[in-house]
């Protein structure tokens, strides 16, 4: 017995598809070549010239041989994670008659019979029904289980809005509504209210709250009720130590805002499927994505400290249009609980509004992300059965099956306080018009499989809230590749797309590049550089993780396009299987964007000995164009890495001038510190001990006055 067809077929009705074999199904080769039969779940084929070869045989064991190997093809068909696979298994140690005929033909016809579909949300009006009943008919068990969450009709709307808003973006980016305008100068106009206007209260009051207790004047305003998250953090204690570094949290408070500490994180793909060379054993990561943080408390944290220096919240508020001129920014804002319109002055707008930005769209034009993970999940507060999961434990990437109707879909789950347990289900995915990517098609995905990834019963399950938002990445040559920045203006997180092309951590990713952003947005705030050109320089590109886009590319299935079905687990066992092999601080250092030029270019050598089609396979999935991209991409990081080498004394020397350079040619020092911070922080290799050590940093009185 031997299979010979694998195939993925994008549909979650299997006995469609069963049907179809059965009745619709027929084989064009000479009718007396082989007879077809219905079995329960496909059907065989049957070649009637078996029993012939078998007569003619030479001798009693060549003929108890052949009665023994019927020659038959054998197709059928199973189910998980709602999507159908058939495979084709010979009976026969010889290729059968017209079997590359028949295996072509099947193919073709299946795959014209159940081709890819996008579904669309509906169009809803909830003026006269709720958002359950508008969508039950459509995403039965995402309705049904919202439904037992506290605040699920509200949590539904947001899905629903941030999935429309998306949608918009990606299909329309050419004609977004334009938020930001250009005003006439006024000398009659009232000096600023304040230093900095954020747009966003996720990441952005982070952000927000270590600039106020550098003693500028800042609001922020936010859509929500101020606290409210769509999603959890996972960190590590390393990278978690910027922020008490910063003085932004006490080593006390930092423990307070843990939920739960890990022995241990867990990455394993399926591999049931996959080539010898293309299996891994477990892959763990200790100290990678270890804390789990209680997001909504860190947020309430960061605000009282916000406010304590001085600084506003507006929740409950939506950004609708900004206005810039030379000496202010004015940001218009609406008051959801009342309508009431509000204006606020401010000499520097941050966008940290994500992906949902209407203002990263209108600075990069029609390509302001490239890829996206459409990322579902939920938290729960018990209703596993004891010993389907240990709390001491994390799994940081898993997959329990093949693509999955034109999607490698990914597991997470986070251990968090007491009984809780955090569920993602995500996947890469490239950006496309006709099929942008949907939340609420993948929230029916997990109601459905998450029983078939742990053992559970999802109506036992305590349903505390819904975790879901699209998380962007952009494909960056080098670091003027994306615009970050306007005049007055500039983007942070997600909404510059700053994380990493892997791992896909916005708040990772901010949180181990605050003190380079801080420290270049404190120094053009002091001097007042903020132009344009000034402000783009304030970034957290690093070409050492702009070079792994590729990797990420990889991993998704082009729209209208079918793949092998294994070949996206493959690709992922074969990387992950050599970090394993590696010491334990090399994975550390991949997966919190430390890798550096010689471990990359060791891990691709091996990879690429170890299972030569990888090559073969990351050609047809980026093609030539993004292939030729990905070239000028590592050359980048060859020099970069080069620089780094040669610049190393670079940032001392900067330091040393600073007291002379900075002011006489602030314009100059903000642009020899961004350079600093290139050959450091740029290539993976931070250097905290030459951040600047100011009075201002440390001194709480002065951070309480504001």
């Amino acid at each position: 017995m031997r299979e010979i067809l694998y195939l993925e077929i994008p549909t979650p009705d299997t006995h469609a598809v069963c049907r179809w074999l059965q009745q619709g199904f027929t084989p064009d080769i000479p009718a007396a070549t082989a007879t077809k039969q219905s079995t329960d779940d496909g059907i065989r084929l049957v070649f009637t010239q078996a029993n012939e070869r078998s007569q003619h045989a030479n001798s009693s064991a060549d003929a108890s041989r052949a009665s023994m190997l019927p020659e038959e093809l054998s197709i059928f068909t199973w189910s998980v994670q709602r999507t159908t696979y058939l495979k084709v298994f010979r009976w026969a140690e010889q290729a059968v008659p017209y079997e590359q005929q028949l295996l072509k033909q099947l193919t073709q016809q299946i795959r014209s019979r159940f081709p890819h579909h996008y579904p669309e949300p509906p169009a809803i009006d909830l003026t006269h029904q709720s958002i359950f009943e508008a969508l039950a008919p459509y995403y039965p068990k995402t309705v049904h289980y919202f439904q037992k969450m506290p605040n699920g009709e509200y949590d539904l709307r947001r899905v629903y809005w941030w999935e429309q808003r998306w949608r918009q973006g990606v299909r329309n980016p050419q004609q977004l509504k334009q938020v930001i305008f250009r005003a006439e100068n006024s000398s009659q106009a009232a000096s600023p209210t304040y230093d900095l206007i954020y747009i966003g209260g996720a990441l952005g009051v982070i952000h927000a709250a270590v600039m106020a207790r550098l003693g500028y004047r800042v609001l922020l305003i936010e859509r929500l009720p101020f606290g409210h998250m769509n999603r959890e953090w996972n960190i590590s204690r390393a990278e978690f130590q910027s922020l008490i570094d910063l003085g932004l949290f006490t080593p006390a408070e930092f423990e307070s805002v843990i939920a739960r500490e890990y022995v241990d994180g867990f990455h394993k793909f399926f591999d049931a499927n996959n080539p010898p060379q293309a299996k891994a054993p477990v892959l763990h990561t200790p100290t990678v994505l270890n804390v789990a943080i209680d997001a909504e408390k860190l947020l309430r944290l960061c605000g009282e400290k916000l406010q304590q220096a001085g600084g506003d919240i507006w929740d409950e508020t939506e950004f609708e249009r900004a206005e810039v001129s030379d000496q202010r920014v004015t940001v218009y804002s609406n008051h959801l609980a009342n309508g009431e319109s509000r204006l606020a002055m401010g000499r520097l707008l941050i966008d940290a509004m994500g992906t949902a930005s209407p203002i990263a769209w209108q600075l990069n034009g029609g390509r302001a992300f490239d890829s996206v993970c459409p990322t579902v999940g939920a938290v729960i507060d018990g209703g596993f059965e004891p010993g389907v999961w240990d709390s001491r434990y994390g799994d940081v990437l898993n997959s329990h099956g093949d693509i999955s109707r034109g999607r490698q879909l990914i597991w997470e789950l986070f251990p968090g306080r007491g009984n809780e347990l955090t569920f993602y289900l995500f996947h890469y995915h490239q950006v496309h018009p006709e099929n942008p990517g949907s939340l609420l098609e993948m929230y029916e995905d997990f109601f459905t499989i998450l029983p078939e990834y742990r053992r559970c019963d999802p109506e036992k399950l305590v349903w505390k809230k819904p975790t879901f938002g699209y998380i962007p990445g952009h494909f960056s040559i080098r670091a003027s590749d994306r615009r970050v920045a306007f005049d007055r203006l500039m983007a942070i997180g997600d909404a510059a797309s700053l994380q990493s092309p892997l791992v896909f951590t916005g708040f990772g990713s901010l949180v181990r590049n605050l003190p380079r952003l801080t420290d270049l947005l404190d120094t053009a705030l002091r001097h007042d550089l903020l132009t344009a050109e000034h402000l783009n320089q304030i970034r957290a590109f690093q070409s050492n993780i702009s070079v792994t886009w590729l990797f990420s590319k990889g991993m998704m299935v082009p729209t209208g396009k079918f793949i092998a079905p294994e070949r996206v687990n493959a690709m992922l066992n074969t990387f992950f299987g050599i970090l394993a092999s590696e010491p334990p601080e090399v994975a550390d250092r991949f997966v919190k964007d430390r890798a550096g030029w010689v471990p990359f270019n060791r891990m691709a050598l091996k990879a690429a000995i170890q299972n030569p089609a990888l090559l073969r396979w990351i050609w047809e999935l980026a093609g030539s164009r993004d292939l030729l991209r990905w070239v000028v991409s590592y050359l980048n990081f060859t020099v970069s890495a080069l620089l780094s080498w040669l610049l190393g004394w670079l940032p001392t020397v900067a330091r040393s001038i600073q007291p002379w350079l900075e002011p006489r040619r602030p314009g100059l020092w903000l642009w020899l510190l961004v350079q600093s911070y290139a050959v450091t922080y740029g290539v993976g290799k931070p250097r905290p001990e030459l951040l600047p050590v100011r009075e201002h940093l440390k001194d709480e009185s002065l951070m309480a006055n504001g």
